[in-house]
């Protein structure tokens, strides 16, 4: 196939995946990269990349309308806090709106945008919820939830309007190249370098990001117009997931489970000492509002519809782990 797509985010862990998942399908791939971007994560690769930002409709205009078949929007501003948490909101929703406009202008064949399942509402008994358990903006815990909620209203409203978007709602993606790296994968590093003797009584979905990036490539052949599909893998106790990187880097697992209220205050010293650094800090009250809930999600509807699959989530962790060992994070 000769047939040209764009991936926005594509310097970054889950589009640097979903590139080289366009690579391996036969695209000719061009990446939409800030002047600042980072390009580790590209190197050796047959990509063109092309300089410009989702928050800016020039560059989108000149990049997308240069001979663009297909597109594939996985930028966003991932960060939990932000000394301005509108700016996470803005950055999400209004950059996603840039980049659909400037595709239906161009005149894109299909899309697929990235959300994320900090769209959707978790289910109050525990159990896994699906694509029908959408949050909105007064449900959603924290800047992040609720950016990705706006965006994916946004989405939807223009897919109502004819543009040819299928949505994708990854879980919790964890593996190589997470250069940044994400909360879950500063997490997989702490607990690796033994930052992390207790934890809370939650449970996420971990998936391996190359499952999740083959998932886009089966949404933009075979997902319908419109339609949400959650990428997820396996619901894992928050514990067991730190047991396994305790038994795979050679420690004991942390033992202690604490209580949630008594981590409150820890959450508000550390953001307030992230005011005057800038740095974004481990823990945070949202994040342990968050963590009340259980993060459990069923892919019932990709497995059907578009024959998604993933690997076991030892395995993701493994993966993990082993690109944070090389890459030095992990002592």
């Amino acid at each position: 196939m000769s047939d040209r797509v764009l991936i926005t985010g594509a310097t970054r862990f889950v589009g640097s995946a979903v590139a080289r998942k366009a690579l391996a399908h036969g695209f000719v791939v061009r990446a939409l990269a800030r002047s600042t971007s980072p390009h580790a994560n590209l190197a050796g690769l047959d990509i063109e990349i092309a300089e410009g930002d989702m928050r800016d409709p020039t560059s989108l205009a000149r990049v997308i309308g240069r001979g663009v078949r297909y597109l594939f929007h996985v930028a966003a501003d991932y960060r939990l806090w932000a000394r301005d948490p509108n700016e996470i909101i803005h950055n999400n929703r209004d950059g996603t709106r840039a980049v659909m406009q400037a595709a239906r202008e161009a005149g894109v064949e299909r899309i697929v945008y990235t959300s994320s399942v900090a769209a959707l509402k978790p289910r109050a008994d525990g159990s896994a919820a699906d694509e029908r358990d959408r949050a909105d903006m007064n449900t959603a815990i924290g800047a992040y939830k609720k950016s990705k909620v706006a965006a994916e209203d946004v989405v939807r409203e223009m897919a109502t309007e004819g543009l040819p978007v299928v949505v994708v709602s990854p879980s919790t993606p964890i593996g190589p190249r997470d250069i940044r790296p994400t909360p879950t994968g500063r997490m997989i590093a702490e607990a690796a370098n033994g930052r992390m003797p207790a934890y809370v009584e939650t449970g996420l979905n971990l998936v391996h990001v190359d499952d999740v990036a083959e998932g886009h490539l089966l949404a933009l052949e075979k997902g319908r117009i419109g339609e949400n599909y959650i990428l997820g893998g396996h619901d894992v106790m928050l514990k067991d997931m730190l047991a396994e990187i305790a038994r795979l880097i050679g420690r004991k697992p942390p033992r202690l489970s604490l209580p949630r209220a008594s981590l409150y205050p820890l959450a508000a010293a550390a953001e307030g000492l992230a005011r005057f650094t800038g740095k974004e800090p481990m823990l945070t009250v949202d994040a342990l509002n968050m963590s009340k809930h259980m993060m459990f999600f069923s892919s019932a509807k990709a497995k059907r519809e578009l024959g998604y699959t993933c690997v076991p989530w030892r395995l993701a962790v493994a993966d993990a782990l082993n690109w944070f060992r090389t890459s030095g994070y992990v002592r």
